[in-house]
């Protein structure tokens, strides 16, 4: 007796078709399972043979062999309990065989309750992309395989109703996704507003160029001065994603197990900070058998770094490539896996360890070599990649007191908005999404271009007096287009490529 069932499995971000292949035959009673099953698979003996009885029906007391093709693909996770169950089920002639028509997902309990399952938006998507007709998922996860279309969800719970349905004695009705609601009305998490911040107005212009045009940033400033609360009002600063970009991001949380049920589309920029005691595999993604990291987690999105120079030197300088390329390819025994990186990198620092060196009121207690050691703790080329620099001072207490209120985060975020507008048009025929990830090809034709004659002399005194790097020419070249898409215009002129370098870094870190 053979039965054969589909399923899938996850691979880095991607899924992968698995053939669960069932054979019962004469012999001892013995239940094995190959095709380089993990632990978890392993244990799913166990958990299909009480979840079968538990549901009405009779588990064979002979020898059954379950093989996961391909056999040279690793096999992990509880997501082959319901495929492997189906199969058993179908061989003893207790259930119709599907065919090649539908796909079978999720971990059972022992009294036959069908669990969450993670992963399940990338093997939805895959089955789609190979022509299933149908995909079985447990009823938790039937919000977030609905965000596929073409393809028909049933929402599972037990299965003794997935048996009741294969048999035509009480089918399961496809589920329905509710209307998603636009993502100007989902609240942000992040509550701190803009308008809740006293004074550091040049911070939050700055903040909003950086919001604008996707720029990294970089706060110093002693402690206390609100770099923390600035970074994390930024979240209500950014402008919504568009559908592709929700989708991806929502495929990362479903692969990492952090996508809430509630919740089956992330509609808001992710804000991932990140302690600095994080592992290069934390941060970075990896494992043995490769996971994503901080910086995958915080695509489309902020990764914020508080405490720049208390990060491990080897984690900083791994971020390097990610930055520059928006991806990161982890390199394993097992193989090779590639996870989209796309991030704004927002960060904050004290100019020492004390944190006081150079504030005006209080005294800073470190000797010169110590403050040289800290600030040389971050090297030359990650801040080379940092477009914006900006010195957060402490408050005075007439900025702490004063009853003028600030402007509100929807204003900013309105501008913001408009700007990111005017990108997504610009780079309608390729797929860049804001002026951060030009190439040269797009700096030469959307910046240097456009440039007042002004603009160019004020850029070659700069190109000799602040020694800029090739990089940081195009950086601030970048920035300049990113400050005149703000103020509407076509022309990047000398006001705004003078802004654009005061963002520079002046005199160390």
């Amino acid at each position: 007796m053979l039965a054969k069932v589909s399923s899938c499995a996850v691979v880095g971000l991607d899924g992968e078709v698995v053939g669960v292949e069932v054979d019962i035959s004469q012999g001892l009673p013995a239940f094995t399972i190959v095709g380089l099953p993990d632990a978890a698979v392993q244990e799913a003996k166990e958990r299909v043979r009480s979840a079968i009885r538990n549901s009405g029906h009779d588990f064979p007391l002979k020898r059954i062999t379950v093989n996961l093709a391909p056999a040279d693909l690793r096999k992990e996770g509880p997501a082959y309990d319901l495929p492997i169950a189906v199969g058993i089920l179908t061989a003893l002639g207790q259930v119709p065989a599907t065919g090649d028509s539908a796909v079978f997902l999720g971990e059972l309990s022992l009294d036959g309750q069908l669990r969450h399952t993670n992963g399940v938006l990338p093997m939805v998507a895959l089955a789609r992309d190979h022509g299933f007709q149908a995909v079985y998922v447990p009823s938790d996860d039937a919000s977030e395989a609905s965000l596929i279309e073409g393809i028909q969800v049933v929402p599972v719970s037990t299965l003794g109703e997935l048996s009741s349905h294969l048999r035509a004695v009480q089918p399961i009705a496809p589920f329905v996704p509710p209307e998603p609601r636009p993502a100007a009305e989902t609240p942000v998490a992040h509550v701190v507003d803009f308008c809740h911040i006293r004074g550091q107005e040049h911070v939050k212009r700055a903040l909003e160029v950086a919001a604008a045009g996707g720029h990294n940033a970089l706060m110093t400033g002693p402690p206390g001065a609100g770099k923390t609360l600035l970074a994390r009002a930024m979240p209500a600063i950014l402008p919504s994603m568009t559908s592709g970009e929700a989708l991806e991001v929502t495929k990362i949380y479903s692969v990492a197990g952090l996508l809430r049920q509630d919740t089956p589309l992330i509609q808001q920029r992710p804000f991932r900070a990140p302690h600095h005691t994080v592992s290069h595999a934390g941060l970075v993604g990896g494992g043995r058998h490769p996971r994503p990291g901080e910086i995958t987690l915080s695509h489309r999105g902020i990764l914020f770094l508080d405490e720049l120079p208390e990060f491990p030197h080897s984690v900083l300088e791994s971020i390097r490539q990610p930055m520059e390329d928006g991806i990161v390819t982890v390199s394993r025994a097992q193989g090779t896996v590639t996870f989209p990186a796309s991030f704004m990198m927002v960060a904050a620092m004290n100019p020492c360890p004390c944190g006081f060196y150079g504030d005006p009121t209080k005294h800073c207690t470190c000797s010169a070599s110590a403050v040289t050691r800290y600030q040389h703790r971050i090297s030359g080329p990650l801040l080379d990649r940092i477009d914006i620099f900006v010195e957060v001072p402490r408050v005075e207490y007439e900025k702490l007191t004063e009853e003028v209120v600030a402007e509100p985060s929807v204003e900013v975020r309105a501008r913001v908005e408009a700007s990111r507008e005017r990108q997504r048009l610009r780079f309608s025929e390729s797929r860049l999404v804001c002026n951060a990830e030009m190439g040269p090809v797009e700096v030469r034709e959307s910046c240097q271009r456009v440039l007042e004659d002004e603009a160019k002399s004020l850029l070659r005194m700069a190109m000799n007096q602040l020694s800029l790097s090739a990089r940081a020419f195009h950086r601030v070249l970048k920035l300049a287009r990113t400050i005149a898409d703000l103020s509407a215009s076509e022309v990047i002129t000398t006001a705004h490529l003078a802004e654009a370098l005061q963002y520079r870094q002046r005199g160390g870190s």
